[in-house]
Parts: C-alpha cells; sequence; structure tokens
C-alpha cells in the first residue's frame, strides 16, 4: 500500500480518478422508544411498545475520489457523525450500500475503541488488531505511535486514567501510523491544545501529498476551507449542498441565518437603494486577503429614489459564528450626509484591521437616520478573508468615514 500512495498523490491535481468511497441510497433509521418496559410483568401487560422512526439519514448519495479530501459540515443532529460511522463500518445503513477501497482508519468519539481497564501499549496493539495489522506491523510501528502522541511516561497505565487530551493524542497517532488509504476524522480534534491541533494538520497535509482519502468532519468552517477539496453540506440527513468548500461554507452559514428569527436577508423601502459595495484593500483592489496590520475600505455607492435627507449609512462585519467583530455608521462618526438627490459614495476606511485569521461577512444597511425607518438592507452579502498572522491586538478599531459625490 505505501508504494502506490505516492502514485495515487498525483491525482491531486484535478484529475479523473476512481472513487475510493461510493455511497449509494444510504439511510439510517434509529428506533425511539417513548415508553420502554422496564421489567418483564410491564412487557406482558403491555403487548405493544411505543416506539417511532428517527431517520438520522436518508437517500445519502456520495462518491469520495481516491486522494481527495472531503470537509463533511452541517449544523448539530444533521448526520455528519453518523455518516462518518456507516462509511467506517460501525453502523450498517438501513437502506443502500457504502463501499470502501482499501483499509480505512476512523478517528471518531473521543475514547472510541478503546478498552478502559487495557494500558495504553495494549490499546495500541489492540486497535492496531482491528485496523487489520498484524502484531510485527505493530511493533515496527509502535514507537512512532508513542513518540507521536507524546506519552511515553503513560503507556503502561490505565486509559480510563487518561485525560481527554490524552485520549485524542493516542487514537490520531494509531490511525495515522497504520498506513491508512482512507482516514476519517471527527471533531475530535477540537479536544487537543493548540501545538497538538497544528502537528494533526501537519500530518492530515502529509497525507494528502501522499494521495491519501480524508473524510474530515468539523464546525471549524476555516479548516474546512483551507484544507479540504470539496464540501457537502448535511442537513436534516440529507445531502443539502456539495462542491467548492467556499460555496457550501457561505451556504451553510445563510441556514444557520435563516433558521434565526431575527435575519433579514434583504429588504426596506427602498426609497434610498445601495448600488454597489466593495471592499477595498489597501492597494486598491478588491480580491485577495487583508494582510497583517493593513486597511481595508468599505465603498457604499447609494442611489435614490426619491429625495431623502435624513440617511444614515451603516455596515456591520461578522466572523464565520456570527459574532460582530466590528461595526460603524456615518450618524456615529459625526457626518450628515444633508439633502440626497443623486447617488453618493460613502467610504469607511478600517485601519489596520485587528482580526483573527478567518473569514468575515459584511452587511450593509441604509435607514433613516431620524426615525430608524430600513431603506435597504444587504445581509452578509459580501465577504473578505483575514491573512494567517493578523492579531487582534487590541478592541476598538479607528473608523473613517469619507463622502462622495457621483
Amino acid at each position: 500500500m505505501a508504494a502506490v500512495l505516492p502514485a495515487l498523490g498525483r491525482l491531486r491535481g484535478g484529475a479523473v480518478s476512481s472513487p475510493a468511497i461510493e455511497i449509494e441510497g444510504v439511510s439510517k433509521r434509529f428506533r425511539l422508544y417513548r415508553e420502554k418496559p422496564s421489567s418483564l410483568k410491564a412487557r406482558l401487560i403491555s403487548s405493544r411498545t411505543r416506539a417511532e422512526d428517527l431517520w438520522a439519514l436518508r437517500d445519502v448519495d456520495l462518491e469520495v475520489s481516491e486522494g481527495e479530501t472531503l470537509g463533511l459540515i452541517g449544523h448539530n443532529g444533521s448526520g455528519k457523525t453518523t455518516l462518518l460511522k456507516v462509511i467506517a463500518g460501525i453502523l450498517r445503513p438501513s437502506e443502500g450500500v457504502v463501499r470502501t477501497r482499501g483499509r480505512v482508519a476512523a478517528l471518531l468519539e473521543l475514547g472510541a475503541g478503546f478498552h478502559p481497564e487495557l494500558t495504553g501499549r495494549e490499546n495500541v496493539y489492540l486497535n492496531a488488531s482491528f485496523l487489520g495489522l498484524s502484531r510485527r506491523e505493530t511493533e515496527r510501528a509502535y514507537h512512532d505511535i508513542v513518540a507521536f502522541a507524546e506519552l511515553e511516561d503513560f503507556m503502561d497505565n490505565q486509559v480510563k486514567f487518561y485525560s481527554s487530551g490524552m485520549l485524542v493524542r493516542l487514537g490520531f497517532a494509531i490511525a495515522v501510523h497504520v498506513d491508512p488509504a482512507i482516514l476519517l476524522i471527527d471533531e475530535v480534534l477540537a479536544v487537543g491544545d493548540e501545538a497538538f491541533q497544528r502537528r494533526c494538520i501537519d500530518r492530515v497535509r502529509d497525507f494528502q501529498r501522499e494521495g491519501r482519502t480524508i473524510v474530515f468532519v468539523t464546525h471549524a468552517l476555516d479548516l474546512v476551507r483551507q484544507i479540504c477539496d470539496r464540501a457537502v453540506m448535511l442537513h436534516h440527513g440529507r445531502v443539502h449542498a456539495a462542491g467548492e468548500p467556499d460555496d457550501v461554507v457561505q451556504e451553510l452559514r445563510y441556514v444557520m441565518l435563516r433558521q434565526d428569527p431575527n435575519f433579514i436577508p434583504e429588504e426596506g423601502s427602498r426609497e434610498v437603494e445601495i448600488d454597489q459595495v466593495a471592499l477595498l484593500r489597501e492597494d486598491g483592489s478588491t480580491g485577495g486577503p487583508v494582510g497583517v496590520g493593513e486597511d481595508l475600505v468599505i465603498q457604499v455607492d447609494v442611489r435614490p429614489n426619491e429625495p431623502v435627507d435624513d440617511l444614515d449609512v451603516s455596515f456591520a462585519v461578522l466572523d464565520w459564528t456570527n459574532r460582530l467583530a466590528v461595526d460603524g455608521r456615518t450618524s456615529r462618526a459625526g457626518v450628515d450626509l444633508g439633502p440626497l438627490a443623486g447617488k453618493r459614495r460613502v467610504r469607511f476606511r478600517l485601519r489596520s484591521l485587528p482580526l483573527l485569521p478567518g473569514r468575515y461577512w459584511v452587511t450593509v444597511g441604509l435607514e433613516s437616520r431620524r426615525t430608524g425607518k430600513l431603506y435597504h438592507v444587504q445581509t452578509q452579502r459580501y465577504m473578505f478573508d483575514v491573512a494567517e498572522g493578523a492579531r487582534r491586538d487590541r478592541l476598538d478599531v479607528p473608523v473613517e468615514v469619507e463622502v462622495e459625490e457621483l
């Protein structure tokens, strides 16, 4: 297998390759018992137990090519972990078929596959045997597993005394050292410390270069964008969206926002409209990430459909968790736009933007300064990235406002 994998690595440039994972019409049903008898007498008295079906997955069709890294995303309860368990063979689908090619290593929920009464050493051999390794192969990999997990002093202790971080480190170390063709990773990496998470991501990137297939479940949407070739969004057990990670991540955000009763995608009375919005970097370009300590200009062109004399222009920048990062408005900056009879351009200049690396969404709004009447709002229509290395070194972001007649 190891000799074949480097050749597979050449497939990551976009060439068509055969599927490593094929999922055809997969559904998974669980039975939820509402009044389950607690004794034999109760069971005899009640001939029928009340139960209802919960479909965790419905009609899932999916292929993952050899050498591809797929991100599975969705809200809690969408079926991500269930699908991963079905791929791993831990759960059998109620309907449909799953086919995999090559050895599958899965890192699922915390402590999965470990026997609490066995030592770390014994669990390494136990897990490796589950994955098809002989004792001799496990002995060859053992020292690398322990070194990667950094648990040299604890391998002869029972794992029931391990912390959550120790369990994750040992589980991941085993999974990546058994020469898997397919690696399945659930959200458990969030348990490890920052240094270990970086080493895990580095190892994932090594696997990508070697052409191994990876299915990655996470709520860290920026991570999906950074390391995945493709993303799939599950919603109530069904495939809701699939494609480029940026597009699927954006769709997830919109679905989550639509579930918020306060979410307004775009509306207003339209006495004044947002004509055009541009997010300008320091060099005047509209593409690429914002660098460390650079300025960002949010440029809003407004067009009146009838005369207005109390316009207030505002913006809000939100991170991927929908938390407000920075906002501003012309009235707060002491800028009075006066009577508006023609097009006007408003620039909000954000000095030395101190945001953490990641993707951010921008909402732009027009309203009455006197009454608060909403003329026009575009909620999270625009986005920009902050480059790696940026730091949040202060809470206040200076916002300067410029107004120009058009």
